[in-house]
Order: C-alpha cells, then structure tokens, then sequence
C-alpha cells in the first residue's frame, strides 16, 4: 500500500513556515487505515507492549486502535487541565515556549511495558516528554511508533537509546 498517497500537505498551517501533515484522508480510507493501524501494531507486538500511551489529539484515534488489535489498555496523553483526577505532569520546550503533558496518576503501574505512540514524531520534545511520564510512574517504554516522521528534525536524537519506528519519513 502507498499510504503516502492518504496523507494531505498543507503549507502554512498553523502558521507561515510550517508543512502540516494531515492523517485525516487516512483515518477516512478503510483499508489505508487498516493498514497502518496494523504496521504500527506489528511493531508494538514484537515490544511485548502492556499498554499504549497515546498523545493529544491524534494520537488518540490510532493508539486506541492498535490497543484494540493487541487486546492491551490505552492511556491518554493530554494537555493540562484536561482529566478529571490526579496526574502527574511534564514541562517541556518548544521551538517558541513551553508546554505540558500530563497522565492519570495511575494510569501506568511500575514495571508496565508501554509503548508510546504519536501521530508525527518532530523535534522529539512531546516524545521525550511522554518518556519522562512512563518512567517518573514506574513503567518501562517499550519503544515509540509514529505514523509520520519529519527526518530534518532529528527527534530521533533526544530520544537516543529507545526503540523507534515510523511509518512514513518525509524531509521538512
């Protein structure tokens, strides 16, 4: 399958300078979805992965399925003040400020295997900081999967030691 082909460009979204890769054309397609969500799932499966951490936003609908096809739990990723219950939080930079990511306090238990999944793997920082919320709860990162990887911004770095995999890889 050429699942380039399901993934739409759009120059300056959200701001000027910026390429945005949008997954929608994907998610619509049954058999591209299919197909991706059970690349990523092979990749998750041979990590022996107990559950799925997906980030905001899209990271959702695709760790939610690939959680359902290895019959493991998913936990979410947000952006502050998003869950209703305890969480733990992590601060990370940006190329223009700082954000934050936080967890349930219990959605990983100490020695879980998880594995971190994100539609687009960047500049590494949402990625590192999600690393940072598996480890702080306990739990062991069993590798990252990423539909879409921008490869001239070396996220691949700030995430050295980990095991990674993407999907697709385009050039900023």
């Amino acid at each position: 399958m050429q699942l380039e082909d399901y993934i739409r460009h759009i120059p300056g979204f959200p701001r000027e300078g910026i390429l945005f890769h949008d997954i929608m054309p994907m998610l619509q397609d049954p058999e591209a979805f299919h197909y991706a969500v059970d690349q990523l799932a092979d990749f998750a499966r041979n990590k022996r992965a107990d559950l799925i951490l997906g980030a905001e936003a899209r990271g959702f609908i695709m760790g939610a399925a690939i959680a359902y096809v290895l019959r493991i739990g998913f936990a979410a990723a947000r952006k502050p003040g998003k869950l209703p219950w305890d969480v733990s939080r992590c601060e990370y930079d940006l190329e223009y400020g700082t954000d934050a990511l936080e967890m349930h306090a219990d959605a990983i238990r100490p020695g879980q295997r998880v594995l971190i999944h994100d539609d687009l793997l960047a500049t590494g920082g949402t990625a590192q900081a999600k690393v940072k919320l598996v480890e702080q709860a306990g739990g062991v990162v069993a590798g990252l999967a990423f539909l879409i990887e921008l490869t001239e911004l070396h996220g691949r770095d700030k995430l050295e030691g980990y095991d990674i995999f993407s999907l697709l890889q385009y050039e900023v």
